[in-house]
């Protein structure tokens, strides 16, 4: 310290911008800068405005009423066209859609299991070689997977026995306990609902999966049921597509969506490498979410769903063929991954972000992404890099979907995304593993335990799933969620994360 004292006054030096003051810092000004001219532009026109007014005198004002009572026919015409350009907006202008609450499903103690819990199983099945099990060994212990995942209860117990009716078993208990908790937290009644959707890739018995829950809750005879199968682990945010355009058709009405898979009948117990990835990240899981048009329920609702944007890549072979279900050799059905996975998600997630960047993203970084577009595409500058816009200045909070350690990673490195930005996704994927379209519920509900979800926050969901798709929604908080009167499967715990994943 006594040294810095006594240094000469004229060897102090100004410090350098460029090494002192990070890019970010100059970026977020500008950010704030063009983001808010247009109110600074309007400042000016308004204090003009407001002197013109003030200098009127009474006489003047009385003039203009004078005037106005002669043009009586002039002043009807323009009010009733303006009346009726009012109506038709508002009768054009979507419904807006709300999400009331939603509910995570969580099995008991008895179907916990930990990674080395999940090979000694797979062992007594006696279907695997030595290979295989060494190879779904490796797998899980770099998944990000944790110690206390869920397994279905026919694969759980030993010896294990999945079977249509064990598999039944286990939709009807994720199915109806996220339910009957979402009816508990929102005091809607089954009678009340109007539209419901449920989305299982994998597991579409008859009567479907919908019936099973018309059955069991006795819903109306007239409501709208679709069974959404085969679209992978981005279905969830495809129901909530779905659900939003059958509430703009269907007034004052309650939408009740159904995310989960199945997991009894999908264990593949054969040998074949691409088939086994999906034995070692998928665990039991699903939500339930329910969504309304009733404009009386914006008070009690936690959410208003903003965007939703699809993107299908299916036209392409490469992109159709990275998840795929078939037989193998042995003619047992699988699941196979293809090693093209990682960079047909990127293409999909390139092309998902395009679309909705207009839709979310501050004026200063569309204009930032469009001068490189084009000094890139137009003046031919090879020297500039593709600006990648900041997602980070559109959004608080981003759920995305827990589908393997390597995704995330992938998605954090070129999104340029924080740890804290990741986090209820990779300790979603280490506490409950990839339950496959359900995971972005299971997110939402770590934020809101946490206690970081406040009002006004914008939310990004965005899920991959097979086809090839990428789809996303956008969602903003309608109130502060307080943890203390939260009921999720995160309550008990939270204090507990987030963990160090090695």
């Amino acid at each position: 310290m006594e040294e810095k004292a006594s240094v000469p006054n004229k060897e102090l030096k100004f410090p350098s911008f460029i090494q002192s003051v990070k890019l970010k810092y100059v970026k977020l000004g500008y950010h704030y800068l063009v983001s808010n001219a247009m109110y600074l532009f309007l400042l000016p026109l308004l204090a003009a405005a407001s002197a013109k007014f003030s200098a009127l005198s009474a006489d003047d004002f009385h003039l203009l009423w004078n005037k106005l009572q002669y043009n009586l026919i002039s002043v009807v015409l323009c009010s009733a066209l303006i009346v009726f350009l009012s109506t038709i907006y508002f009768m054009k202008s979507p419904r807006p859609v709300y999400l009331l609450d939603f509910a995570c499903y969580k099995a008991g103690e008895m179907q916990k299991s930990t990674r080395e819990g999940y090979i000694e199983r797979a062992k007594l099945t006696g279907a695997f070689t030595e290979e295989s099990l060494a190879f779904q060994e490796r797998v899980i212990e770099r998944s990000g997977l944790g110690q206390s995942t869920y397994l279905p209860e026919s694969i759980a117990r030993i010896p294990a026995n999945p079977c249509m009716a064990e598999a039944r078993k286990e939709a009807e208990a994720v199915m109806f306990g996220a339910i009957d908790e979402l009816l508990a937290k929102t005091g809607v009644k089954s009678k009340d609902i109007g539209i419901l959707i449920v989305n299982c890739s994998l597991f579409n018995p008859t009567p479907s999966l919908t019936s099973m829950i018309v059955n069991h809750y006795k819903l109306r005879g007239n409501t709208l049921t679709y069974n959404l199968g085969g679209m992978g682990c981005s279905a969830g945010l495809i129901s909530i597509d779905l659900g939003k355009h059958l509430l703009q058709v269907h007034r004052n009405s309650y939408c009740l969506i159904v995310s989960t898979e199945n997991i009894t009948l999908n264990w593949y117990l054969g040998n074949t490498r691409s088939m086994l990835l999906s034995n070692c990240l998928f665990r039991v899981g699903g939500a339930a979410v329910l969504l309304s048009n009733r404009r009386q329920d914006r008070r009690l609702s936690k959410y208003q769903l903003l965007h939703t944007v699809r993107t299908h890549k299916g036209s392409d072979a490469r992109s159709y063929n990275c998840v795929f279900q078939s037989q193998d050799p042995s003619l047992l059905t699988g699941v196979s991954l293809s090693k093209d996975l990682m960079s047909v998600a990127g293409e999909a997630l390139k092309t998902n972000i395009t679309t909705l960047g207009p839709l979310v993203l501050p004026l200063s970084e569309q204009l930032l992404f469009f001068a490189s577009l084009l000094s890139r595409r137009v003046l031919r500058i090879k020297s500039i890099r593709p600006y990648i816009p900041d997602f980070k200045l559109a959004f608080e909070h981003l759920c995305i979907h827990a589908g393997g350690r390597g995704v995330l990673d992938e998605l954090e490195k070129n999104l340029r995304l924080t740890e804290t930005h990741m986090e209820p996704s990779r300790m979603t994927l280490y506490r409950f593993g990839n339950t496959s379209s359900s995971s972005l519920w299971y997110e939402l509900a770590y934020t809101e335990a946490k206690g970081r979800m406040k009002k006004g926050d914008r939310t990004w969901q965005i899920a991959f799933g097979s086809g090839f798709k990428c789809n996303s929604a956008v969602w903003k908080a309608l109130r502060t969620v307080e943890p203390v009167k939260e009921k999720n499967p995160w309550m008990d715990e939270i204090d507990s994360f987030p963990v160090r994943i090695g």
